[in-house]
């Protein structure tokens, strides 16, 4: 991958007033990235706004149809689905390269869909579009990649546990106010959910398809196999949302083709970029997702032989779905784009 020099790089950030955008400006301050000017847009009620971001004030602009007519060399979109298909071409056609959250392009032919430490070299092929993977995919691909290159996997079963933020500010809304009506004894209203997820485990995240699988249980599905360049790899996920304000975590458990031993399995993990192992059972460490709110990596513990199969692995992931799951890993996609560097950090849990 190229790096771009001796230019200046103007940045629009699209969205800036969600929780996805409002995480894409703390993770950009933190990654101090060769950009010289930021853009910051979002709907029209949240025009005007002002915005702290690196230590100056910046207006919230409207997106129009005409945002774009001003140059910028990267976007970064999380508006939803709506907004990235409308406006996403419209950025492209004026060469700017956009970084999507949303779920409209993922799965489109010719859209890379990246994880930079698992498939940076799809951003050698795109048409001013690269599409960030679903949350839960992110931190599962992570730790599912070192061992495929190694063991090649024949089958995964996928078992989440989804927090509220997941769901937006809504969902962030109704475990905050199942609590509060808990302690009070009072009645809310629902704003995002089905049923209360206060006290409860909600098997269903998005709508049901055909198939009797959910929206996310598919994209988890397709988007491994799609990143992973593995069509046929055999699959099954069940995501259920838990409650949990922030981070992801998921219980894995995937089919070798050779056989391994367990510490080859964490000394593989342990050296693969972006990717944490915290696992010590005679201590009683695994990650949490309390202790990974706030982090950009991906965590794994519980490393252990599943017995009932031959070759059979289960492990237990968590990540900030928030960061690594939407915000970080467009901007490691950014920061690969104008520097050609993988994002490495090791973070350790205590």
């Amino acid at each position: 991958m190229n790096k771009i020099i001796n230019k200046s790089i103007k940045i629009a950030i699209v969205g800036a007033t969600g929780l996805v955008g409002q995480s894409f400006l703390k993770v950009l301050e933190e990654f101090d990235l060769p950009i010289d000017e930021y853009k910051l847009f979002a709907s029209k009620k949240n025009a005007g706004k002002i915005i702290k971001f690196l230590n100056k004030d910046y207006q919230i602009n409207e997106l129009t149809e005409k945002s774009f007519d001003e140059k910028f060399d990267f976007a970064l979109f999380s508006a939803g689905s709506n907004i990235s298909e409308k406006f996403a071409p419209i950025a492209a056609s004026k060469n700017c390269i956009v970084i999507d959250n949303s779920s409209f392009w993922r799965m489109k032919k010719n859209i890379p869909l990246v994880i930079p430490q698992v498939n940076p070299q799809d951003l050698e092929n795109h048409s001013n579009i690269i599409s960030n993977p679903n949350c839960s995919t992110i931190q599962a691909a992570c730790v599912l990649h070192p061992i495929h290159q190694k063991y090649k996997i024949k089958r995964i079963i996928f078992s989440t546990y989804q927090a509220v933020s997941g769901a937006g500010k809504s969902g962030y809304n109704d475990l905050k106010n199942g609590i509060n009506s808990y302690v009070n004894n009072t009645e809310y209203k629902l704003e995002k959910f089905l049923y209360p997820i206060f006290n409860n485990c909600i098997p269903q995240i998005d709508d049901f398809l055909e198939n009797n699988y959910t929206k996310e249980e598919q994209k988890m599905i397709d988007e491994t196999k799609k990143i992973l360049h593995e069509p046929n790899l055999a699959i099954s996920a069940t995501t259920v949302r838990v409650p949990v304000f922030n981070s992801h975590s998921e219980s894995i458990n995937i089919e070798l083709s050779t056989e391994f031993k367990i510490n080859d399995i964490k000394s593989l993990l342990d050296i693969s970029p972006g990717v944490v192992v915290h696992d010590d059972p005679s201590k009683n460490k695994y990650p949490m997702a309390v202790d990974c709110s706030g982090k950009n990596e991906v965590f794994v513990g519980r490393i252990r032989r599943d017995f009932s199969i031959k070759n059979g692995l289960n492990l237990w992931v968590v990540s900030d779905n928030i960061r690594k799951g939407a915000a970080t890993n467009a901007v490691e996609i950014l920061a690969y784009l104008l520097t050609g560097n993988i994002y490495n950090k090791k973070t350790l849990l205590f």
